[in-house]
């Protein structure tokens, strides 16, 4: 895998840099979108637990 990376560094220069440079960015971004909407659905599921046991079963 080094020897992929280091080869296609020397043949295309910064841009290989500047590709993994963003898909790690990227990477990061989601990662990120994905832990506040895991938090958002949390505090949802907690929010709808505590109406439903404060409305009258009928």
């Amino acid at each position: 895998m080094s020897d992929v990376l280091v080869r296609a560094l020397s043949e295309h220069g910064p841009w290989v840099l500047m590709v993994f440079f963003l898909l790690y960015r990227d990477l990061q971004k989601d990662q990120a979108t994905r832990a506040v909407l895991d938090k958002n659905t949390q505090i949802l599921v907690e929010m709808t637990t505590m109406i439903r046991e404060r409305l009258p079963r009928g």
